[in-house]
């Protein structure tokens, strides 16, 4: 029987650039992402990614965008993680290296897919699109895609 976990994720995204950080430490370690991490007890989702944000990049935003949701299964664990995904074009303050990531601008054309999570290259597009999704995405270990499924939605 499966349990789940939730997860946020942000992406800063300004016209022709996003916002990535370096993973440091822990899950996911040496791969390019969003910036954020697990929902704790007594917070909401919203304010989960608005405090992920802060303690990763050091910015601050007004409003976030909830684009999609990704469900993801590792085999052989028994939780799944329940990701909500979401965009920012506006923020405060300068990106800032925590000890967990560092924070670099890529050009739209050069985002590094190459060096994050393969699942990315199929819904980063949606997101840039400002389109909205729901996926579900299975794993062996860290690096294979056994099966997905993505579909646009109209409202996450």
């Amino acid at each position: 029987m499966f349990t789940s976990k939730l997860f946020t994720l942000v992406l800063v995204v300004q016209p022709q650039r996003v916002l990535l950080g370096m993973k440091k430490r822990g899950f996911g370690a040496g791969r390019w992402n969003g910036f954020g991490g697990k929902v704790q007890a007594g917070e909401t989702i919203e304010q989960a990614a608005h405090r992920e944000l802060l303690e990763e990049s050091g910015l601050t935003v007004d409003t976030l965008q909830k684009m999609g949701q990704i469900t993801f299964e590792f085999v052989g664990n028994l939780e799944l993680m329940e990701v909500h995904i979401f965009r920012t074009d506006s923020f405060h303050g300068e990106p800032t290296e925590s000890d967990e990531m560092r924070p670099q601008w890529f050009q739209l054309d050069r985002v590094p897919f190459g060096h994050m999570w393969p699942d990315d290259v199929y819904w980063f597009p949606l997101l840039l699109q400002k389109k909205l999704f729901q996926g579900y995405f299975k794993f062996q270990g860290l690096d294979t895609i056994l099966e997905y499924t993505l579909r646009q939605v109209e409202e996450v």
